[in-house]
């Protein structure tokens, strides 16, 4: 393959922008109104987590999945040797804040954020493990 990045690359990148930005601006809008009211999210949805109201929950937000994105992005876009690594961490991130938030305070189909992002870890778990995605960051002398 030659030095062009794959049409799977492109859509991986795509995705991983979409979830670091969706992350800075949740996160920094839970930061800001810890009673989440600014994303019109009641208090009473911590019920059953460890959480009084959601500026840590905000706090990891907005860098786990919003900053670290953003960075793996740019990554991603130079080929840079760690980005692989880092849009895998991203995809397990995600798949695991899903998790745990529903373990915690239970599944919430209304809105369906939970599905939504749920189902875009494994996308970009899906993408990030595909050969075509993966051949982009190995050693120049192992591509073929």
């Amino acid at each position: 393959m030659n030095n062009q990045k794959s049409y799977s690359l492109y859509i991986l990148m795509v995705l991983i922008l979409f979830q670091g930005i969706s992350g800075l601006f949740g996160g920094t809008a839970l930061v800001i109104d810890p009673t989440g009211e600014l994303l019109q999210m009641p208090l009473s949805m911590l019920e059953g987590s460890p959480f009084r109201d959601f500026r840590i929950p905000g706090i990891i937000l907005l860098t786990i999945l919003g900053i670290i994105p953003t960075i793996v992005f740019y990554g991603l876009w130079k080929r840079s040797s760690w980005a692989w690594m880092g849009a895998l961490t991203v995809s397990a991130a995600l798949i695991i804040w899903i998790g745990v938030e529903i373990w915690m305070v239970g599944y919430h189909s209304e809105p369906p954020l939970q599905l939504v992002y749920g189902l875009l870890g494994l996308i970009l778990l899906l993408l990030t493990l595909l050969p075509s995605v993966r051949h982009n960051f190995q050693e120049p002398s192992k591509r073929e």
